[in-house]
């Protein structure tokens, strides 16, 4: 799917994402903001101004599609007055428009006021004082030549259709979040955020059935610089498909893209029936992503969200007990804000919270929710887990999905010594199309490449395969998971929740896992 370029703001050029505001300048213009919302009745009240810069370049097979840079620039207003919140927006960056925006946002606090209901009820949080954040980059991809992406990108297209492919198409998407958040806790915080995705997709034809086969790439949006595009060979993870743990070959990844688009053109369609399944990274994080992450999102436990993914099976009920089994004992899930090279990784989230790690699911067993500051008191926290966050100055901050990442096993096991025990299974690798009910209960899930295995060796191959199964039945036949050699990210640049809709780029962790006796079903459309 095609960016949608009109939502990134202002087109500008290249040169000019180069620039930067001055702290300084940022840190006057938060205090006539908190300084106001004082002054007109706030008890609290936090600011953040945001430079949002974007870079979408889109191609398809020898010909450039659209290069669009852009940005997007203002600020956002919230404040607490009689225990309501209030919030407002502009991109009048000037001192006399902040200032009519902080007084905005406290009438319509005090309008939320009239209607009633609990008041809100803040987890304490410690000012920081002047601190800032950045994204640990190699190369801004800001800085690289379009000419540069552009031939990368025709270069990879080229290898395709010399390949075989029918059609390509590839595209990279850079995007840097300036971000500076002010509160009348006492933070002045100054983040640079740098995330990047390159992706493509080939097409093969058969040209005597009419039929077609695609695969996309296996690459994964990051938290990183242009850097990703540069990977080594000490890098590489060896697998029936090659790919490189923390950086992307693009041209290697199309070629293999290509030769298995032919191959699924031909694969033999799967028998449905209980498989064990072998499931790649490439493929896990969405499952992850679906059945775990958004559950355990605790806006949507209580019922207050319901948007794009539903609410939730899971209940406080469910975690107060302390013996909810989620998963069997090899099931260990973490929230984490800081980990490198995820899309998630932030040093502070988007009202002022120092960023960390915490157990969502420890040894199988429900532990924890995700939470941030008016919604800590409801599972006992004293503090806000720092999961709060806004897609842009323009919209008001609230909670969204960390990274949420399967830990690796701790017992030395490779992916090949994994396969060797399966006597009738399926390898998965990639992620595809996937359907899951409004509370991420049952689901069915599909992926990108499918392998057939028999007695501990993969013997080729399959096509038309998802599994279907339910998350509680699913995560508790986990029986084994690879030790962290094999650990990598997937994840997703756009994450929708909430109304007005917000998008989120979180990444999730794993490592290859095993999941014994799942309903695999055959996904083939028959006619008559």
């Amino acid at each position: 799917m095609l960016p949608d370029l009109s939502a990134f703001g202002r087109q500008i050029d290249q040169s000019q994402a180069l620039d930067t505001v001055d702290v300084r300048i940022k840190k006057e213009l938060s205090d006539v903001a908190l300084n106001t919302a004082k002054s007109k009745g706030a008890s609290y009240a936090d600011i953040r101004i945001g430079r949002y810069l974007n870079q979408a370049i889109i191609t398809r097979e020898n010909r450039v599609q659209n290069v669009a840079s852009s940005e997007s620039y203002g600020i956002g207003v919230r404040v607490l007055v009689n225990g309501c919140w209030g919030f407002a927006a502009t991109n009048d960056v000037t001192k006399e428009g902040i200032a009519k925006t902080a007084e905005k946002a406290v009438a319509v606090a005090k309008a939320n006021s009239k209607i009633g209901g609990k008041p809100i009820e803040l987890a304490p949080q410690k000012g920081y004082g002047e601190v800032s954040w950045k994204t640990p980059i190699e190369i801004n991809a800001f800085e690289v030549p379009i000419k540069e992406k552009v031939d990368l990108l025709l270069t990879a297209n080229g290898a395709a259709m010399a390949g075989g492919a029918n059609f390509v198409n590839s595209m990279i998407l850079a995007i840097n979040e300036q971000k500076y958040f002010a509160s009348t806790d006492g933070s002045y915080i100054d983040q640079d955020i740098h995330r990047l995705y390159p992706n493509f997709s080939v097409t093969k034809i058969d040209p005597v059935q009419g039929g077609f086969e695609t695969r996309a790439a296996l690459s994964s949006p990051v938290g990183m610089g242009y850097e990703y595009l540069t990977p080594s060979e000490s890098e590489k993870v060896q697998g029936v498909v090659t790919r490189y743990k923390n950086r992307y070959d693009i041209l290697e990844d199309i070629k293999n893209a290509t030769k298995n688009a032919t191959e699924k053109l031909t694969a033999k369609s799967v028998e449905p029936g209980k498989y064990d399944l072998v499931l790649d990274p490439s493929h896990l994080w969405l499952t992850i992503h679906e059945s775990v992450a958004h559950p355990t999102e605790l806006d949507r436990v209580l019922g207050y969200e319901a948007n794009f993914a539903g609410t939730s099976f899971l209940s406080l009920e469910k975690l107060k007990s302390g013996n909810f089994h989620f998963g069997s004992k090899n099931v260990n899930i973490v929230g984490d804000k800081l980990q490198k090279g995820s899309l998630g990784a932030v040093g502070y989230d988007d009202e002022g919270v120092e960023c960390g790690k915490w157990d969502i699911i420890k040894d199988g067993v429900l532990v924890n929710f995700q939470a941030i500051r008016d919604q800590a008191h409801m599972i006992g926290l004293k503090a806000s887990q720092g999961c709060c966050y806004a897609q842009s100055w323009q919209d008001v901050q609230f909670q969204r999905m960390p990274n949420v990442s399967l830990q690796p096993g701790k017992t030395p096991l490779s992916v090949d010594e994994m396969i060797k025990g399966v006597e009738k299974g399926v390898y998965i690798v990639g992620n595809g199309s996937f359907s899951i009910d409004q509370q991420r209960y049952n689901f069915q899930f599909g992926g990108q490449l499918f392998y057939e295995i028999k007695n501990g060796k993969i013997v080729g191959m399959l096509n038309d395969v998802a599994y279907q199964a339910n998350t509680q039945e699913f995560w508790n036949s986990c029986v084994a998971v690879c030790d962290e050699r094999d650990y990598r990210l997937g994840g997703a640049f756009n994450d929708g929740k909430g109304q007005p809709s917000q998008s989120n780029a979180v990444s999730h962790g794993t490592s290859t896992t095993r999941f014994n006796g799942v309903n695999v079903i055959n996904t083939k459309r028959r006619i008559g």
